[in-house]
C-alpha cells in the first residue's frame, strides 16, 4: 500500500515541481536564533521522583526553573516504576500556570483500584507501561484490564520501547512492532511509543503510520546536552532519524516532541528538534498535539512532596 502511495505522492511531487511551487522542506543543516525558538512547548516526556535512579538531580524547583527557560508551559510526567517511589509523591490539586499529566505507572503489584480512583479524580491523565523493564510483552493478560481503564476514562497509555538505560532490562519486550496487535484489539485507545522506538525507529514509524489510535513522542534519542555532542553525532542520532520519521508517517499530528528530562536537557534538544521539523508545523510537534492527546489544556497541577 505504502508503494503505490508513494508513488502517488512522487507523481504529484512532480507536478508541483513543473508548476515553480515546492513544499518547504527543513534545512537539517540551519541552527536557528533565538528569534525563531518556539513561543510555546510542552514537554510529552518527563520525570519526576524523589529518590533519582539515574544519578541526575531533579528537584521541583529545579525542574520549573528550567521549563521557564526553554517555554515550556506543560509536561507529562511519568511516575517511578518503583511503587514505593511512585507512592511517595503528593500531587497538589491547586491551581498553577505549569499543566501536568501525570501518568500511573503500570507495572507488576500496582492496584488497579487505586489507578481506577486516580483516573475517575483526574489525578492521573494516562498509564505508563514499561515494557522492557518489565519482562512482559504488551499483549500480557496483566495489561489488559488496564488497557479496558484507559478506553472507559479517554486517557492515552504510553509504551517505553527501545533502548532501556537499565542494563538488566530485556530488551526483547521493548520492540515496538507489539503495539500494532494492542492498537488493533482496542481502537478506541489512543497509545504512544515512546522514544520513537529507538533504535527500532522505522518499525515504529511503520505502527504510527498504519494505526490512526498510535502516536509517538521523540524524547531521549540522545542524552544529556546535545549541544555539546559532535555534529555528526547530533545529526546522524537525532536530526535525521526525526526528519525521516516525519517524511514516513506523512501526518503532523502524530509526532511530540518529549525530552526524558533528566536524561536530556530540554532547551538544546528543542533546538535540535527544530531543525528536523518543517517551522510551519513545529506548533503541532512542539505543543498542540500533547497539548490534545493529553487533555493538557484542562489540566492545572504542581507537584508537592512530603
Amino acid at each position: 500500500m505504502r508503494r503505490i502511495k508513494t508513488i502517488r505522492f512522487f507523481l504529484v511531487g512532480l507536478l508541483i515541481i513543473s508548476c515553480g511551487h515546492v513544499t518547504p522542506v527543513p534545512n537539517l543543516q540551519k541552527e536557528y536564533s533565538e528569534e525563531n525558538y518556539p513561543k510555546r512547548v510542552i514537554d510529552a516526556h518527563s520525570h519526576f521522583s524523589l529518590e533519582d535512579d539515574s544519578g541526575a538531580s531533579q528537584p521541583t524547583i529545579e525542574m520549573l526553573k528550567m521549563y521557564r527557560e526553554a517555554n515550556v508551559l506543560g509536561a507529562v510526567i511519568h511516575f517511578p516504576r518503583n511503587l514505593e517511589k511512585s507512592n511517595r509523591i503528593k500531587v497538589d490539586r491547586a491551581r498553577s500556570d505549569f499543566k501536568m499529566a501525570l501518568c500511573a505507572a503500570i507495572v507488576p503489584g500496582q492496584d488497579i483500584e487505586k489507578v481506577e480512583a486516580g483516573l475517575k479524580n483526574k489525578d492521573y491523565r494516562c498509564m505508563k507501561v514499561y515494557l522492557g523493564y518489565v519482562s512482559k510483552y504488551a499483549a500480557d493478560p496483566f495489561y489488559i484490564p488496564f488497557y479496558r481503564l484507559a478506553e472507559k476514562y479517554e486517557v492515552p497509555v504510553v509504551f517505553h520501547t527501545g533502548d532501556t538505560y537499565d542494563k538488566k532490562a530485556k530488551i526483547k519486550y521493548a520492540e515496538p512492532l507489539q503495539v500494532d496487535e494492542i492498537a488493533l484489539q482496542f481502537p478506541k485507545v489512543n497509545f504512544v511509543i515512546a522514544h520513537m522506538g529507538n533504535p527500532w525507529i522505522q518499525t515504529a514509524a511503520e505502527v504510527v503510520y498504519k494505526n490512526d489510535n498510535v502516536y509517538v513522542d521523540i524524547s531521549a534519542l540522545m542524552l544529556g546536552d546535545v549541544s555539546k555532542a559532535s555534529p555528526e553525532a547530533l545529526e546522524e542520532l537525532a536530526i535525521k532519524p526525526i526528519h525521516w520519521f516525519w517524511l514516513y508517517v506523512e501526518n503532523p499530528k502524530k509526532m511530540m516532541f518529549g525530552s526524558d528530562w533528566p536524561l536530556m536537557e530540554v532547551k538544546p534538544y528543542v533546538k535540535a528538534v527544530m531543525r528536523a521539523i518543517p517551522e510551519q508545523h513545529w506548533d503541532d510537534v512542539f505543543y498542540l498535539n500533547a497539548a490534545t492527546l493529553f487533555k493538557l489544556d484542562s489540566s492545572k497541577q504542581i507537584i508537592k512532596t512530603k
